[in-house]
């Protein structure tokens, strides 16, 4: 008897974990299962440049608003959205490390970091005076200046905007993120760019770091490493920017509104990840599969945020915020391009 008590004891507190695992796990696979999906897609074109990110949540919006979700996945698609999403961020902070940002030296920093503050500034501006709703203006604000869908949903952990606000800020991201793509390459000869300031300019300006990558490797290698890199800055720059939007959103009347604000910690671990990444070196083959379950972790987030979206909810929005999404991208442009020149790169 003494042998079958602990046994016992062991399957029921085996029992008892999965009945607190069980609920989620629906949504879990449900979210997981679009997440692969996106991924291969991608993998399938061979277009690198296709976000899983962007994928997921397009996904998503068409099986939320082409079928009927089973209510038994939505504890795992709330689970995606909130736990899934802040360990994603966390594991981001693996793919930069402080070498990388310091390479850029000084001018680059200050052109990345005054070309992100004064897009940020200028779209919350440009959103009070066209009447665009603030919690979707601060987003589409996020994910221009910052790093696209990844900082549209960081930005919304502490923003707290409705589900058709992120996916209308991720659809801004997408559509000019994707001009960019387009456009840059031709602008590099009349622009007067050499390979080093084309890349800097991709990368300080361009949406998501997919499509800083497809754009600044068209004007050769050292292009596209510069380009990488001072993307890699603005990524940094989200564990700041939601710091500081929590403490301006919890001491302004936004936060009284919306109940208490949460301090997003999440952001110190990622913080904490990328001085881990930059005092121990990460054999490649272990970085490659970080990298790729970060993003199969982000695009769980997205998915689950379009099975929540409603398209006639997004489509009541109009077309203010789209006009939005369309300064910001000419704002930052333009800035960028004249920091560029002031820094003389």
């Amino acid at each position: 008897m003494k042998q079958i008590q602990p046994a016992a004891e062991h399957s029921s507190a085996s029992s008892f974990r999965f009945a607190a695992v069980a609920p989620v796990l629906p949504g879990l696979v449900l979210t997981a299962a679009i997440a692969a999906t996106a991924i291969a897609i991608r993998n399938l074109t061979g277009w690198m440049a296709l976000s899983p990110l962007i994928l997921s949540i397009l996904i998503g919006i068409l099986i939320r608003n082409g079928a009927t979700v089973p209510a038994a996945t939505q504890a795992g698609i709330t689970f995606s959205l909130k736990r899934i999403l802040r360990f994603g961020i966390i594991l981001l902070g693996l793919q930069v490390t402080a070498a990388q940002i310091l390479s850029l030296g000084g001018g680059g920093l200050a052109m990345v970091a005054l070309t992100l503050a004064a897009t940020f500034v200028a779209i919350r501006i440009a959103g009070r005076m066209m009447g665009v709703d603030r919690s979707l203006t601060d987003l589409i604000a996020a994910g221009t200046s910052v790093c696209g869908a990844s900082a549209v949903i960081a930005a919304n952990t502490v923003i707290r905007g409705k589900q058709e606000h992120v996916a209308y800020a991720v659809a801004c991201v997408t559509l000019f993120g994707s001009l960019s793509m387009l456009v840059y390459p031709l602008l590099a000869a009349p622009l007067g760019l050499d390979a080093r300031g084309f890349g800097l300019w991709t990368g300080t300006t361009i949406h998501e770091v997919a499509q800083v990558v497809a754009a600044a490797f068209q004007g050769g290698d050292v292009a596209g490493q510069f380009g990488t890199i001072s993307k890699l800055a603005r990524v940094v720059m989200l564990a700041p920017l939601v710091m500081t939007l929590a403490l301006a959103m919890r001491s302004g009347p936004a936060g009284a509104a919306k109940g208490a604000i949460p301090m997003p910690w999440f952001v110190l671990g990622f913080v904490g990840m990328m001085l881990f990444n930059s005092a121990v070196p990460i054999p490649a083959g272990i970085s490659q599969a970080l990298a790729t379950a970060t993003a199969f972790l982000l695009s769980m987030a997205l998915a689950a945020m379009g099975l929540h979206t409603d398209i006639g909810n997004l489509k009541a929005e109009g077309w203010r915020p789209l006009a939005l999404g369309a300064f910001g991208w000419l704002f930052i442009a333009i800035f960028g391009y004249a920091m560029l020149k002031l820094f003389a790169f």
